[in-house]
């Protein structure tokens, strides 16, 4: 199964996410959707909407992205709101979040 296979990913989005290492629907799994997220707006010259995020979501529990519930949202944004802070502080360190 291709990325552009999963519910509400398309040849642009899988485009994108092969790009930066995401070739698989396992892979996409394995980080999540929120760490992809991150790379994606962090290697992309075209920086993601929120949308995307949710998209990925619901590729991910195959589902559409409209089906995701505000409060899900809420924390889907407080996840990608922690993992930007622990990037800062590992930064501060030298270190990464990412290891491959």
């Amino acid at each position: 199964m291709r990325l552009r296979d999963l519910k509400g990913l398309g040849p642009k989005s899988e485009k994108d996410l092969v790009d930066i290492g995401v070739d698989t629907p396992e892979k996409l799994r394995e980080i999540g959707p929120v760490r992809a997220f991150l790379r994606l707006k962090q290697a992309s010259a075209r920086k993601p909407s929120l949308n995307f995020l949710y998209a990925m979501v619901g590729a991910v529990e195959d589902r559409h992205w409209m089906e995701i519930a505000k409060s899900e949202k809420t924390r889907l944004l407080t996840e990608l709101e922690g993992y930007r802070e622990l990037e800062e502080i590992l930064r501060a360190e030298g270190l990464s979040l990412e290891q491959d």
